[in-house]
């Protein structure tokens, strides 16, 4: 069974996952309209923004007190794994769509099922590599 604070520290974590989805859409958003860019370079800064927002949220809130060393340090390690969950996240996308045809026909499926692999490899590489 899975201690309480695990789960507690899933749930926060999250909500942190929800405020930095925000952050990046926000983000691409202004970059797209304000700043010229496209969908792959806007991207890339509205996923740093996000990353920095998430990482910084689940330092003061998700994993409060625990982690430690240079904060520069941490937040890199944090960028690093996060990059590792958008490949999960992809990964299983992408083999839905190219093996299940009715996630083929409602890719929304496969997004929901990108988006909890992703999350689930984020939470607990964050838990043990970046904020142990």
């Amino acid at each position: 069974m899975i201690a309480r604070p695990v789960v507690v520290q899933f749930i926060k974590f999250g909500i942190v996952g929800g405020i930095g989805f925000l952050v990046d859409v926000g983000i691409l958003k202004l970059c797209m309209t304000f700043l010229g860019m496209g969908l792959y370079d806007g991207r890339v800064v509205s996923f740093i923004a996000a990353a920095t927002t998430t990482w910084f949220c689940n330092r003061v809130f998700t994993f409060r007190g625990q982690g430690g060393g240079a904060v520069h340090a941490q937040w890199a390690r944090f960028v690093l794994v996060s990059v590792g969950g958008f490949c999960f996240n992809y990964g299983a996308y992408a083999a839905l769509i190219a093996t299940q045809p009715l996630v083929a026909a409602y890719p929304i499926l496969g997004i929901a099922a990108g988006s909890l692999a992703g999350m689930f490899f984020n939470f607990f590489a964050s838990r043990h590599l970046v904020f142990r």
